[in-house]
């Protein structure tokens, strides 16, 4: 089965842009929760997904991705996903050997911005970029069932 283990960290400051090596734009939808777990619609012109996610353990859970239309996934995000989708720049910035999402949220959630280290092993231990503020992986605030929610609350 495969398994996302990852952390989640507030942003301090900007001294991470330097170090960027690579910038995406998502547009992310809810389509569907489900017992901790959650099915995702998420845009990437010119690829998009399906990803669904089973419910935390720890900092791991199940996630299965596959990618799907383009088209698809527009006809998705806006007819079956509540709210406005989420929207945001991922920023690749590498780091002691691992790679640092900074999401840079725009539209309703502008003003956010979170670090995000997908990791092999739980028990990983990290060397924290000085950009990198308070660990926010398991506060319910920061959920991505809690933002969408938010940004259907506008």
């Amino acid at each position: 089965m495969p398994v996302e283990i990852e952390r989640k960290f507030l942003v301090l400051n900007d001294s991470w842009k330097p170090h960027v090596t690579a910038v995406r734009h998502l547009r992310d939808g809810l389509v569907a929760r489900f017992g901790g777990g959650k099915v995702r619609v998420r845009l990437e012109t010119p690829k998009a997904w399906i990803t669904v996610k089973g419910a935390k353990d720890g900092i791991g859970r199940p996630e299965y991705e596959y990618e799907i239309p383009h088209a698809d996934a527009e006809e998705i995000l806006h007819t079956l996903c509540e709210g406005p989708p989420i929207e945001k720049t991922r920023h690749l910035v590498p780091h002691d050997g691992l790679t640092w999402e900074i999401d840079v949220f725009e539209g309703v959630l502008a003003g956010l911005v979170f670090a995000e280290v997908e990791l092999r092993h739980a028990a990983t231990i990290l060397n924290l970029p000085d950009w990198v503020g308070a660990e926010i992986t398991g506060d319910p605030r920061y959920r991505k069932t809690e933002l969408f929610r938010q940004a259907a609350a506008g």
